[in-house]
């Protein structure tokens, strides 16, 4: 297994793999703001302003969430596998992505305003189960899902 990102270099310490990342692959990081709750504020406020909360139903935000996610998938499609960071990709097309990750994040938000649901208390939680599931002791270095392994 090779150190490409940061769950490789993790892994690496975890399961005692001997593959040591380049010293000058730092580890990508997000800014700190706008926060989450920044960004869920922001859209409340631009919906209202356009009167759109009648057609911002869980349902309706959830197909519209499919498709943007369709949108990205397609920047993808027939480029094979991409690395991290994605090189030879320009910058035009660097900013298309950007656009619909930004998307695919501005639905995910505003749909999880609409059900009630604190995204960032769920995503912690959800990690800390995952982190249960896949213990590094029996998966590091698996792709197995973890209904595979539970009968070890």
């Amino acid at each position: 297994m090779s150190a490409t990102n940061g769950d490789d270099i993790n892994c690496t310490r975890m399961c005692g793999d001997n593959t040591v990342p380049p010293k000058d692959d730092l580890p990508f990081t997000f800014s700190q703001e706008p926060t989450l709750e920044q960004l869920r504020q922001t859209q409340n406020t631009f919906s209202k302003e356009r009167n759109w909360g009648k057609f911002h139903q869980p349902r309706n935000l959830l197909l519209a969430l499919v498709g943007e996610v369709g949108e990205l998938a397609e920047l993808f499609q027939w480029r094979g596998e991409v690395k991290d960071g994605l090189p030879g990709w320009t910058e035009p097309e660097r900013e298309h992505v950007a656009q619909e990750m930004s998307d695919v994040l501005i639905y995910l938000v505003r749909l999880a305003e609409k059900c009630h649901i604190d995204l960032p208390t769920a995503a912690a939680r959800k990690i800390e189960l995952n982190r249960l599931k896949y213990p590094v002791d029996k998966v590091c270095g698996s792709s197995k899902k973890y209904t595979e392994y539970t009968a070890d």
